[in-house]
This record gives C-alpha cells, structure tokens and sequence, in this order.
C-alpha cells in the first residue's frame, strides 16, 4: 500500500496493488473516508492497481479543495474534477471505477460527461437523484451551525441495519463522520442537493453494474432498479440484510459482484499457467477459501490430472466469460445440478449462490423453474437440500 502526500491541490490517496495492473479509482460515501473500501482492497487489488481517494475534508484530503461554498454553489461536476486531476498526476489516462453514494455520483458524472476516461463502472447505493434538494439544502445548513456531531449520533441508523451498526468496524466510519470537516461536509451536501443526472443514463454506453442494500432507507432499491432501466445493459446485484454501506456490512456479495463486473479476460497465450491462475481465483471467488483449500489438501497423485483439469476449463476457460454475469452463471449451474440429481454439488453451489448475492427468494424462483423443466420430484429434493443449507448460513451468520 502506497499513502500519499497531501497537497493543498490534490485529494489525499492511497494505491494497492500492482503498479502495472489495470486502474481501478474507488469512491468514498459522504461522511466516510478512504477506509470505507477496506474490505474489498486485498481481494481487488490483486489484479487492479487500486486508487481510493478520501473527499474533501475527510480523511486526509484538505477542505481547501473546495471552492467558496458558503452560497452553496459546490456540484459533484468540481468532486469529478479533483478525481481527474488526480488520475492525471498518477499518470492515469483510462480507468475503472467504482463509487459509493456520492462517490457513485462522481462516477455516474464522469461516465456521462468524460466517457472517454472511463473503461467499466460499478455504482454502489448510489442514486442519479439523492431525493429532495431541500433535505440536502437543510441538512447543510443544520451541520455548519451544529458541526458534524449530530450527524454522526444518527449515521449509523442509515448506513446499517439494527444488527450491525455497533460493531468494530462500523463505529470507526462512524468516527471518520465525526472528524469530518463541518464545512466541507456540508459543501458535500449541496452537491447531492443539486445533482440530478436522471436525463443522461441514457447515453451511458460502458458496462455499468448497480448494487444496492435491500436494507438501504437513504438510496433505497428503487433507486437502484431507475438507474439500471435508464442505463443500457446495466446490470443489478441486490443485497441482502445490507443497508447504505452494504460493501461494509454485507463484504463477500458485494466483492463478489466487483470482481465478477471487473474481471480482465486472460488474453491468449500459449502458456497455460495463466488460465489456471484466473481458474483458481474465480473458484475461490465463488466456492470460497476454505471449500477450495480443502479441496487441494485432498488432492493426490490420482485426483491432480482432475484438479488441474476443472480449475482450468470449468472455472479458468467458462466462469472467467464476460459474457454473462457471475450470478446468472450460478443460476444455470443450480439448475443442471438439479436436473442430474447432484446432491453434493447443488449444496456447495446453493452456500456458492449465496456468496455470489442471490438471496434465498432468487434461489426459490430458480428451483420453481426447475421444477417444470426438471421434474417435480428433482425439484422435492433441490428445494429440502437448499432449505437446510439456507438455515446452516443464516445461522453462521448470526453468530
């Protein structure tokens, strides 16, 4: 990991990752700081060079960034210009990028008005319209009286759900909204106050995904569902028991759809050392660490050859595909486990839909489906098995 410095003219960053990987610049939520994307950067910045930079008076950025705000006048265009200006001191032409709420703003403004810089775009709980500008407006004026204090003793009521907002990891966000600058933060929501890019999803023409928190009261899931019905080919991955934060609270699915929406396709090659590689990190991505270190600790000198063969043609040649997204993949692996009557594997892949973002009502519509092209009685058994291994993971997660 590479901090920055901190100059007056740049936004305070931090790089992970290789120096020659593709550029991925992820955004903050208002309030937050850089740190909001901790669990996510070891997964990604295995194969990005990840730039997560903080806002304006928060974290390590200054407030001096933003022009005179007193009369509201600051947009989330100026906020996109900051992340330009740093991309270009990085030496940064084209990137990925991924944004949560207003830093899904930021993304959303520069996919719609600086096309050209941006190669994929993943929005989460984000909005093209943050509700009423009034809220927004009042808000404003409530934090540069009051500072960011009374904000704070709320914010965990919006960002998580009851069972979450006391843990570790949530309070200290909640600090980082604390430490905020009140000025800053409050130019911050005048740009959610005025920004309204509901007319320009039309024209955005790179790979959008959408993810949004089931849970979420400040961009709640219709707010998701507009903005893929208004951007061509968006894709949605809804999560749940998440609210705003739900990359925060709900890690592995968001991640999942990350890793799935930003994977670089092996080019061709005569060696396959690099097709086994991208294998194995798609079945540990699906599958999970434990299953497939378990998995190669049983390997012996018969079973090597089938390994070998499975990471490098199931998951290195099919599930590494564009063409369609991680949880459809799983979709259609539910359904020829059920058709076949595969037990073992349709439990490992109910436990692997779940990391993927399905929730247990997805997974009941997929085995309703199968039910008429399979069989009722394949369906019987699919539906007990899912049944036992959805109650196993709510468990696990309880504790």
């Amino acid at each position: 990991m590479t901090p920055s410095a901190a100059p007056r003219h740049r936004l305070h960053h931090r790089v992970d990752g290789p120096a020659s990987a593709p550029p991925l610049l992820l955004g903050p939520s208002l309030g937050t700081s850089l740190a909001v994307w901790d669990p996510q950067v070891p997964a990604l910045a295995r194969s990005h060079r990840l730039v997560r930079w903080d806002l304006p008076g928060h974290g390590g950025s200054p407030a001096a960034l933003l022009p005179d705000t007193e009369n509201g006048d600051t947009e989330v265009a100026h906020l996109a210009r900051l992340v330009l200006a740093l991309a270009d001191s990085l030496g940064i032409d084209r990137f990925a990028y991924a944004g949560i709420s207003l830093g899904g703003a930021v993304g959303t403004w520069l996919a719609a008005h600086r096309p050209e810089r941006l190669t994929s775009l993943a929005l989460v709980c984000s909005s093209a319209r943050f509700g009423e500008p009034e809220d927004w407006r009042g808000r404003a004026i409530h934090v540069r009286a009051e500072g960011t204090g009374p904000v704070a003793q709320t914010a965990a009521t919006r960002w998580f759900t009851p069972g979450f907002a006391t843990d570790p990891a949530a309070l200290r966000l909640v600090d980082d909204l604390r430490a905020a600058d009140p000025e800053a933060y409050a130019a911050c929501c005048d740009a959610l106050a005025s920004f309204d890019l509901r007319d320009a999803l039309a024209r955005l023409t790179l790979p959008v995904l959408v993810v949004a928190g089931r849970d979420d009261p400040s961009t709640p899931p219709p707010h998701a569902r507009a903005l893929v019905e208004g951007i061509p080919g968006a894709s949605l991955t809804e999560v749940a028991h998440a609210a705003h934060l739900a990359n925060v609270e709900r890690p592995a699915p968001v991640l999942a759809a990350l890793l799935g929406h930003f994977a670089t396709p092996a080019e061709p090659t005569g060696d396959d050392d690099p097709r086994h590689a991208a294998g194995l990190a798609v079945r540990r991505e699906v599958l999970g660490h434990a299953h497939v270190d378990r998995a190669i600790a049983r390997t012996d000198a018969f079973t090597a050859d089938f390994q070998d063969f499975i990471t490098r043609y199931a998951w290195g040649d099919i599930w590494t595909r564009p063409g369609l997204s991680r949880k459809t993949r799983s979709c259609i692996t539910l359904t020829a486990l059920v058709a076949h009557g595969h037990h073992e594997e349709l439990a490992m892949h109910v436990r692997a839909a779940l990391r993927l973002g399905l929730t247990p009502d997805e997974i009941k519509e997929v085995l309703l489906h199968s039910a008429v092209y399979c069989g009722v009685p394949a369906a019987n058994a699919a539906f007990a098995l899912a049944s036992q291994v959805i109650a196993e993971e709510d468990q696990e997660e309880e504790q």
